[in-house]
């Protein structure tokens, strides 16, 4: 190795490429003709070299048997220098007593970047001209900038003796550009590497799928400032659910909660159903997540949830859970979406399931008056039990504050291992490990449609709903080894 940490077979080649290329603009030869010795033919006395001539030659490159120069330089012969890239040892064009040719490789020229059109913008431009002209600006600029330029691809030219374009091997010539990029995109030649001839020239499907998801966002933006979106008569937004809620959500059920699904096939794929489930965790994160799993495990369908009516008049919270698709827990509500075969998640317990103590943990509550059950008679439909475990420690509740729950209207004032101690961090929930159960559906369609008015056969179905899901739930748990993982 050289002192300045380089390989000696790079430095040297890098000098004879140099000196070649001055002595070309200069117009002399490599090798200069000592006294006496005739320019044109070269005939003359030969004496005073160190072999014997008077030529003295330029300092070669230090190649060693078995080397090869650099991927950037042409390696050419120099005849009669022993050791020397073409004497006898030396790769290159054999001299007068050089070994065997070696192959020279070439680079081809990288490829210029495009540089994007700039589309000049007008103060009185309307807002979707501006997101449009935008969009396909960002998105032009993307695809340069994360388009895979890919490893420079190497060329083998089989030498022949003699150098392209007609130059004298002997004087070390370096090909012109257009023979070293013809060579480049040879097909037979670049096929000597066992390189795909269009290897560097890959699709940019990184740059792409980028580009293509930006547009898609600022095309879903110019849409919402423009209002060009539906929403039905319960004001659920489909799109916004889809691309924005759910999107946001779907990290906490996988990451956060690590959600185990099963049964899930027990869920109609082609009708209405109404999905009734157990309440816990002093937030209702078990309703939110139901309503990924439902979503995610039936090809996109949407659970419809039946709320209070605290949720839709709290700010901000009553709006999302419209969007989202919630409606009050009304029977002529739950049977118009039912009617409609949409899918209707209901959590009878209601405040007393989500607020009740740690120690009361996976024990039922009351189930109501048994509406929900009313409404699945007289639409017909199934009714699914869901099995929720993992919720009931998010939020461990130690106390109920009452006196602050009447002083801010709310249904009770938890106190937790970590609120009101840790502020707004109290507000995360726990990592515990969930597990979600879709049991048997039981049918409905069996009963007259007026059966929905007798009140032994509704405490019958609920009572027998309530007692599904309570029997699943400590199976689960006999099931479950830790709380944290599951």
């Amino acid at each position: 190795m050289s002192p300045g940490g380089g390989n000696p077979v790079l430095l040297g080649a890098d000098r004879a490429a140099a000196e070649r290329a001055r002595r070309r603009r200069r117009g002399t030869p490599l090798l200069a003709p000592g006294p006496g010795r005739d320019d044109a033919t070269g005939d003359g006395p030969r004496a005073g070299g160190p072999d014997g001539s008077d030529l003295e030659p330029v300092a070669p490159s230090p190649v060693t048997r078995g080397q090869v120069p650099d991927a950037g330089v042409v390696a050419t012969g120099t005849p009669g220098v022993p050791g020397g890239p073409g004497g006898p040892g030396g790769p290159g064009v054999p001299g007068e007593a050089g070994a065997e040719a070696t192959p020279r490789t070439r680079r081809p020229r990288p490829r210029p970047r495009r540089s994007p059109v700039v589309t000049p913008l007008r103060r009185d431009d309307p807002v979707e001209t501006v997101i449009d002209l935008v969009a396909e600006e960002a998105g032009q600029r993307m695809v340069e900038a994360l388009e895979p330029a890919g490893p420079p691809r190497l060329s083998v030219v089989p030498d022949d003796g003699a150098a392209p374009g007609g130059a004298d091997p002997d004087d070390g010539a370096a090909p012109d550009a257009a023979d070293a990029t013809g060579a480049a995109d040879d097909p037979a030649v670049a096929g000597q590497t066992g390189a795909d001839p269009g290897a560097d020239a890959g699709p940019p499907a990184d740059g792409a799928q980028l580009a293509e998801l930006l547009l898609d966002a600022l095309d879903f933006v110019r849409r919402r400032l423009e209002g060009d979106y539906a929403v039905d008569e319960f004001g659920f937004d489909p799109e916004l659910t889809e691309r924005v809620l759910l999107a946001v959500l779907r990290p906490v059920y996988r990451r956060w909660f690590r959600v185990e699904l099963r049964g899930a096939d027990r869920i109609p794929a082609d009708r209405g159903a109404l999905l009734v489930g157990n309440h816990s965790g002093t937030v209702a994160w078990d309703a939110l997540m139901t309503q990924v799993a439902v979503h995610d495990s039936t090809g996109g369908r949407f659970l419809r949830l039946l709320g209070a009516d605290l949720v839709f008049a709290t700010p901000v919270v009553g709006d999302v859970a419209r969007r989202m698709g919630a409606t009050l827990a009304a029977s002529s509500d739950a049977e118009r979406l039912l009617s409609s075969g949409e899918l209707v998640g209901v959590w009878p317990e209601g405040f007393k399931g989500i607020g009740k103590s740690y120690r009361d943990r996976y024990r039922l509550q009351r189930f109501g008056r048994g509406g929900f059950v009313s409404a699945a008679i007289r639409t017909q439909v199934p009714i699914v039990p869901v099995s929720i475990v993992g919720a009931e420690e998010i939020h461990p509740m130690l106390a109920d504050v009452r006196p602050l729950a009447r002083l801010t209207g709310a249904p009770y004032w938890p106190v937790t291992p970590t609120w009101p101690w840790l502020g707004p961090l109290g507000l995360v929930p726990l990592p515990s490990k969930w597990l979600i159960e879709f049991g048997e559906p039981i049918p409905t369609d069996e009963l007259d449609p007026g059966a929905a008015e007798d009140p032994m056969v509704v405490f019958e179905i609920t009572d027998r709903v309530r007692e599904v899901i309570q029997q699943t739930l400590y199976a689960l748990l006999v099931q479950r080894r830790s709380v944290f993982l599951g």
